[in-house]
């Protein structure tokens, strides 16, 4: 696989099947991406890696636990800005229709919504966190640190859900996992294989044209 069809086929996946992923698989496509883009060599990402046993146990305290409040950090901010709402509502109906969940059925949304704290049944959960000192340019560095690793992980035949769900409830897993309130929990990644059979995985995702976007100057 290149890096365009690595691109092109990565998409959020929330089905997954319960096949293992062996730990030398995930070591290797985190020593490949200490080599993600750094400003001023920071490298400000770090993580915990969960699978069968401890995965099972920071779950069955997520699905009881409530929501952080107040939030450690908004995800939502865009939502201030028309155009910006527009996709997400956009993205909302497809994929909620790929379910045949209508708008007024809460409790059917509400469930979908739980399946964020059980990974959608993948078998791997990253959970990435860094100092709270840490400012918006190494924010950047650490998106571009998680999609290193999504393209990496299609490299190796997996895929994933990137899920900043998960920082909605940082102090939960911050106290579950020993970490200090110095640390900022960030977002999880779900890891494994996807189920392709599910029309959740299959849908078709909307996406801004690129001259909608990107002014393009001197050529």
């Amino acid at each position: 696989m290149n890096v365009t069809e690595a691109v092109l086929s990565r998409r959020s996946i929330r089905r997954f099947k319960d096949t293992p992923v062996p730990l030398e698989t995930i070591r290797r496509v985190l020593d490949h991406a200490r080599w993600a883009p750094s400003g001023c060599n920071y490298q400000p990402w770090e993580a915990v890696v969960l699978t069968g046993e401890p995965l099972r146990a920071l779950q069955e305290v997520m699905v009881v636990a409530q929501p952080d409040d107040p939030l450690e950090y908004r995800y939502d901010r865009p939502a201030v800005s028309e155009k910006h709402q527009a996709r997400l509502f956009e993205l909302g109906a497809v994929m909620y229709g790929s379910q045949g969940i209508a708008r007024a059925d809460k409790a059917a949304r509400d469930e979908f919504s739980r399946q964020n704290l059980l990974s959608f049944g993948a078998p791997v959960l990253l959970l990435c966190h860094f100092p709270k000192f840490m400012g918006e340019p190494q924010w950047s560095d650490v998106g571009m640190w998680l999609q290193t690793i999504m393209l990496l992980l299609k490299d190796e035949g997996l895929d994933s859900c990137p899920q900043e769900w998960f920082g909605i409830y940082g102090r939960t897993i911050k106290a579950h996992l020993g970490m200090g309130e110095d640390t900022l929990l960030f977002a999880g990644l779900s890891i494994g294989e996807a189920d392709t059979s599910a029309p959740i995985n299959g849908f078709q995702r909307p996406r801004v044209a690129l001259d909608d976007h990107v002014t393009f100057l001197g050529f």
